[in-house]
């Protein structure tokens, strides 16, 4: 664990406890704890605290809570004119949790071909083991039949925990997180956690927010009873097909 010395030390495997968010390094930007395991016990502990992990083979696990936050609210997703157009051409085609593991796989491959991934073969196993527990969700968007785009996070309470997202062509991601926005709307969620900020989130209206008001935010969100189970998209996503 870390403590306010700046010091950063090995988790107790034995121990599902994280240290104090606010005990995290300057620099690296958020680096809070390393070792420890991916069980879904151990993830979704983490993810309520508002830590991730994040770690590239052969690294031990390293845990995360940077400052600023990036972050979205549904609902206050900025759609441009151009991008409306995409939506609005139904070109594609949108589903939920059809094909969670593809998706996860996308998102690794894209990862790897630019600089290394940190979507590990443990990183896939945990996750897909918390996509069959209901707490893990995924976003397809197809082109012609064919996987395009997409996106996949974790569910706690209000909160959804976005963890990656792929695109093979050109606006798909921005459509995912636009069908993501939607549906999390009709189910009440809350916020949506980006982790660190990108201009592609920057240009879909991702805030940076404090550590403080990041926290705040979860202890009112995140508390909430978990939305288990698979998920449906919404029906007003018209022109976009559904399926």
């Amino acid at each position: 664990m870390a403590d306010r010395s700046g010091i950063i030390r090995w988790l107790d495997p034995a121990n599902l406890e994280f240290p104090d968010p606010q005990t995290a390094l300057r620099q690296p930007n958020g680096l809070l704890a390393i070792g420890g395991d991916l069980s879904p016990e151990r993830l979704i502990s983490a993810y309520r605290r508002g830590i991730f992990p994040w770690y590239e083979d052969p690294q031990p696990i390293l845990w995360w809570s940077p400052t600023p936050r990036a972050v979205l609210v549904p609902g206050q997703l900025h759609i441009s004119r151009s991008l409306r157009k995409v939506i609005n051409s139904g070109r594609f085609s949108a589903a939920i949790d059809s094909d969670f593991s593809r998706v996860l796989e996308c998102c690794a491959n894209v990862d790897q071909r630019r600089e290394g991934t940190w979507i590990t073969p443990a990183m896939s196993r945990a996750y897909n083991t918390l996509f069959e527990m209901g707490y893990a969700h995924s976003i397809e968007i197809r082109y012609q039949g064919e996987l395009v785009g997409g996106l996949y996070g974790i569910a706690l309470g209000q909160v959804f925990y976005g963890e990656s997202m792929f695109s093979l062509h050109s606006n798909a991601s921005k459509v995912a997180l636009f069908v993501l926005s939607e549906t999390l709307q009709q189910r009440g969620g809350q916020l949506i956690d980006c982790q660190v900020m990108s201009d592609h989130l920057r240009s879909m209206g991702a805030q940076g927010w404090s550590r403080d008001d990041f926290m705040s935010a979860l202890q009112r969100w995140a508390r909430a009873p978990d939305p288990r189970g698979r998920w449906q998209l919404p029906q007003n996503l018209d022109p976009l097909t559904v399926g």
